[in-house]
């Protein structure tokens, strides 16, 4: 029994160091379901394979800390995201990204980057009306932001720029997290990478 159980655990080591890296970066307004779309995509995956999550308020209080709300410093925090995911992805990692990322063009070079060195990368957004996420409001942001207390704040003081062609588009106000995470594990399967 204990033999079987170490060549399990042998096993499970080696499929995860010769797993081929990706990075799935789910875009969305702030509320829509970023974060809870990648924690339970994670827990799907994590049995059979290493996997990453970077968040965009973790990384924002990190890595980025130095950088602002202008177009140029959120263009920066994309560009560094991108950066760790695609070390992380080169070593055999599945990389769930969860950001804002409001501007088309920092996500495309992003993806442009990881394409360029052989690493997958699949775009989500993840779609739920302005009124839906100004309902859910978790932080509080929206209410502050519309009450003029937050400046620069995406979707309501600055611009948010959907995807037009994303891999993958999840409606979290009319869709369950457990369909949007079936759909995902059929992309990855789709893909190959799961």
């Amino acid at each position: 029994m204990h033999n079987l159980q170490a060549q399990r655990t042998i096993h499970t080591i080696a499929h995860r160091e010769h797993a081929r890296g990706y990075i799935v970066w789910f875009t969305g307004l702030s509320g829509a379901g970023k974060t809870t779309t990648v924690r339970a995509l994670r827990d799907q995956i994590e049995a059979h394979r290493q996997v990453e999550i970077l968040n965009g308020d973790e990384l924002r209080s990190t890595l980025c800390s130095d950088l602002g709300f202008s177009k140029a410093d959120r263009d920066a925090n994309v560009a560094r995201t991108g950066y760790v995911a695609r070390l992380l992805a080169r070593h055999g990692v599945a990389v769930l990204v969860a950001a804002i990322s409001p501007y088309r063009d920092a996500r495309r070079e992003v993806r442009d980057a990881a394409w360029s060195e052989g690493i997958p990368f699949i775009e989500v957004f993840v779609d739920a009306s302005l009124e839906t996420v100004i309902a859910r409001d978790p932080k509080g942001l929206y209410k502050r932001a519309l009450a003029g207390d937050v400046a620069e704040f995406t979707g309501i003081t600055a611009p948010y720029e959907p995807p037009e062609a994303a891999d993958v588009r999840l409606r979290t106000d009319s869709q369950t997290v457990g369909a949007g995470v079936r759909e995902l594990l059929n992309v990855l399967r789709r893909y190959r990478l799961e």
